[in-house]
């Protein structure tokens, strides 16, 4: 009984110490941020409100619209990314699984979880999502 009070004072006294981190921390950011707004110079010129690319005018206006094909592949890119790195964990412990005697269940998972990849791949690959028009 003893010990659970002592960890109920160190569990009140780690809270209370979360909240003070946090409040400064957020006193600290806000503090520079208004610091920086009242001592900063603001100085604004047409050179400096125009687009900055290389040093050298814009060739285009900032506004222009953007083909929806790079938000295809970025899209595609995440998708295909996040399930490849689902398989580092399923080889990590494929070894427990063979030596509890279920390596192939645990191999037949991964080989349908890379079919469903691959006929994913076919199908984007079939609609064009991965070709670039010149």
């Amino acid at each position: 009984m003893e010990m659970l009070g002592k960890i109920n004072k160190f569990m009140n006294i780690s809270g209370i110490a979360l909240i003070i981190l946090f409040v400064l921390s957020i006193l600290v950011g806000g503090g520079i941020v208004l610091i920086s707004a009242w001592l900063g110079r603001c100085a604004k010129s047409p050179e400096k409100l125009i687009p900055y690319e290389c040093g050298l005018d814009p060739l285009e206006s900032p506004r222009m619209r953007i083909p929806i094909k790079y938000f295809l592949v970025a899209i595609l890119f995440v998708i295909f990314e996040v399930e490849v790195a689902f398989l580092y964990p399923w080889a990590m412990i494929f070894r427990e699984f063979s030596d509890a005697g279920e390596g192939m269940l645990a191999f037949s998972a991964g080989v349908i979880f890379l079919g469903i990849l691959l006929v994913g791949l076919i199908y984007i690959w079939g609609k064009g999502a991965l070709e670039w028009e010149e």
